[in-house]
């Protein structure tokens, strides 16, 4: 059984900071691509940023900037900083992570709980 812990959501004023954590656990052999996707109401899931095990990185265009993806492979986390933060980037926050539990098995993808980020004054 493998889970995805998420943290750090809440509320912060535009212009703020918030920093969201992701922890992979259980039964886990390897970690591939991990990322961040978000989900505003009404609207469809949308890949925010992804790091593959080597720190190669990707954002959504709407936060090249302002948001700063990175990793600790040796505590299974992801994490993401949010700089600048405008009342658009209100979504549920979600970590997805591709992960292969055996050496013979397949790499399949795992998704977090969601954490809420409000951006509001």
């Amino acid at each position: 059984q493998v889970q995805l812990v998420e943290s750090g959501g809440g509320l912060v004023q535009p212009g703020g900071t918030l920093r969201l954590s992701c922890a992979a656990s259980g039964s886990i052999f390897s970690i591939g691509v991990m990322g961040w996707y978000r989900q505003a109401p009404g609207k469809e899931r949308e890949l925010v940023a992804s790091i593959t095990t080597r720190g190669s990185t990707n954002y959504a265009d709407s936060v090249k900037g302002r948001f700063t993806i990175s990793r600790d492979n040796a505590r299974n986390t992801v994490y993401l900083q949010m700089n600048s933060l405008k009342p658009e980037d209100t979504a549920v926050y979600y970590c997805n992570a591709d992960i292969r539990q055996s050496w013979l098995g397949s790499n399949d993808g795992y998704w977090g709980q969601g954490t809420q980020v409000t951006v509001s004054s």
